[in-house]
């Protein structure tokens, strides 16, 4: 039997407050956008430049404490660390013939969220401290406390 490793792991800023959908099976589900920064030096071009570089990930939970969670503390511009796995979701769209994919870090049992910054008193952000962390642990002793 082969065993794979399915793990991602990101600190950056939130690139909005959280949102929360409301699903047809009754359940909810919250997504997080979060940016990461690279910079590095053009030597490529030989102007020695510095390049900065933004990433965008999607992040999805469907763990109804860890949403709760959001709802009270994730909002845009907070520092977040966040672990969970990758997941690629396939669906076609209306009148086309061509699937779309979408690729996500999903917040499952055992996953973390970690805000790294604290939020400060007018809704800006202060940037220092442990805020909050919040496991995407079960609800019930009977789910599967593996983490991925």
């Amino acid at each position: 039997m082969a065993f794979g490793l399915n793990r991602a792991e990101l600190i950056g800023r939130l690139g909005a407050d959280v949102t929360v959908n409301q699903l047809a099976s009754g359940g909810r589900v919250a997504n997080l956008s979060i940016a990461t920064d690279e910079s590095y030096i053009d030597r490529a071009s030989g102007t020695g430049e510095r390049i900065d570089r933004t990433e965008w990930h999607r992040i999805v939970t469907f763990q109804d404490g860890l949403i709760d969670m959001l709802q009270k503390h994730a909002t845009k511009g907070r520092l977040v660390y966040v672990a969970g796995k990758l997941q690629t979701r396939r669906w076609k769209k209306d009148g086309e013939n061509s699937d779309r994919f979408s690729t996500e870090i999903l917040l499952v049992p055992g996953g973390r969220v970690q805000f790294l910054d604290k939020p400060a008193g007018n809704g800006a952000v202060a940037q220092a401290g442990t805020d909050m962390a919040a496991d995407a642990s079960p609800a019930d002793e009977h789910a599967d406390p593996m983490p991925f």
